[in-house]
C-alpha cells in the first residue's frame, strides 16, 4: 500500500474510545445530509435547501452549495460510520460545520438556533482527524494489512 495512503489510514485499532462518538456523529451527519440531498427525515431536499442557501444565506448558486453541504454531511457521515478514510471524512465534517457556524449559527450559542450543536460536531470531528477511526474501523483493518 502507498505509504501516504497508509499514513492517512493509520489508527490505533485498540482505541475503543472513538467508536461510540464516531458512530453517533456519523449517523447524525448522514441524516442531516439526507435531509438536504433527498428530503428524507423531514428535510427540504436539494431544491428547497438550495433556495434557503441562496435566498436566506446569500450562498449562490444555492443548489450547488446545498449539494456541497449535503454531500459533505451525507458521505462524510457514511465514511465515519464505516471508519473508512476517517481523517478525510472528519476534515469534511469539520469544514462543513465551520461554515454552518459562520453562515447560520453565529448569532447565538445555545440551541435551537445557536452554534452549540454544530460546534460539538466540529470538535468531535477534530478528535477523529487526530485519532483516526480507532477500533472496529475499516481504516484499522486496512492499515494493519501488509
Amino acid at each position: 500500500m502507498n505509504t501516504k495512503i497508509k499514513s492517512l489510514l493509520t489508527t490505533n485499532a485498540q482505541n475503543w474510545a472513538l467508536l461510540a462518538p464516531r458512530l453517533v456523529v456519523g449517523v447524525v451527519m448522514a441524516a442531516h445530509g439526507a435531509q438536504k440531498l433527498f428530503g428524507w427525515f423531514g428535510g427540504y431536499g436539494l431544491e428547497g435547501t438550495g433556495g434557503f442557501f441562496a435566498n436566506q444565506l446569500g450562498l449562490t448558486p444555492g443548489v450547488f452549495w446545498a449539494a456541497m453541504a449535503g454531500g459533505g454531511e451525507f458521505f462524510g457521515g457514511l465514511l465515519l460510520i464505516l471508519g473508512l478514510a476517517t481523517r478525510f471524512a472528519a476534515l469534511t465534517v469539520a469544514i462543513t460545520m465551520a461554515v454552518a457556524i459562520i453562515t447560520v449559527h453565529s448569532g447565538a450559542f445555545f440551541a435551537p438556533a445557536g452554534m452549540e450543536f454544530p460546534l460539538t460536531l466540529l470538535a468531535t470531528s477534530l478528535a477523529f482527524l487526530m485519532g483516526g477511526g480507532g477500533a472496529l474501523s475499516i481504516d484499522a483493518k486496512l492499515s494493519s494489512s501488509k
